[in-house]
């Protein structure tokens, strides 16, 4: 029976031996798997490290461009109300060209006609000139008559009175 106890205790000695190495199989499977996922897991911790600076540098960013929207919507603000004084200041301006070249057009027609009026004026003075000097060269034709009357009217007195 010894030799049986001795060959049940190899046998299961067999077993466990095998069962050992099949642990220890098992234990660097184990070994190699956790070393695969530590290195899994500092790659995934670094690039985590990474999208996070990334991130902050995004949000710090994104705080700029946002001051940023803020300045130039500020500026639009600013640059439509300058755009509404200006198309009202053009309206004024459009209203006062309009204004002045109705004017100038009612002055151009009023200096016209007085133009007219000058011209025919100088035509009327023209012709009461010659007309003056008609009258004056009748009249000095009249003064030589009524002083030839004169005379032989004194020359005839003075006759009658020598009698």
């Amino acid at each position: 029976m010894y030799t049986r106890g001795r060959k049940v205790l190899e046998s299961r000695s067999v077993v466990d031996d095998e069962r050992l190495d099949g642990l220890e199989a098992q234990l660097k499977e184990a070994k190699y798997i956790a070393e695969d996922a530590e290195r899994k897991y500092d790659e995934a911790a670094r690039k985590l490290a990474i999208t996070e600076v990334d991130l902050e540098r995004a949000e710090t960013r994104l705080e700029a461009a946002e001051a940023k929207i803020l300045e130039l919507e500020e500026e639009l603000k600013v640059v439509g109300n300058n755009m509404k004084s200006l198309e009202i200041s053009e309206q004024e301006a459009s209203q006062r060209e309009d204004s002045y070249e109705e004017t100038i057009r009612d002055l151009t027609q009023r200096l016209k006609d007085a133009e007219n009026r000058a011209t025919e004026a100088e035509r009327t003075v023209s012709k009461l000139q010659k007309e003056v000097d008609r009258l004056e060269d009748e009249l000095l034709v009249e003064k030589e008559k009524y002083k030839q009357i004169s005379d032989e009217l004194d020359a005839t007195f003075a006759e009658l009175a020598a009698y």
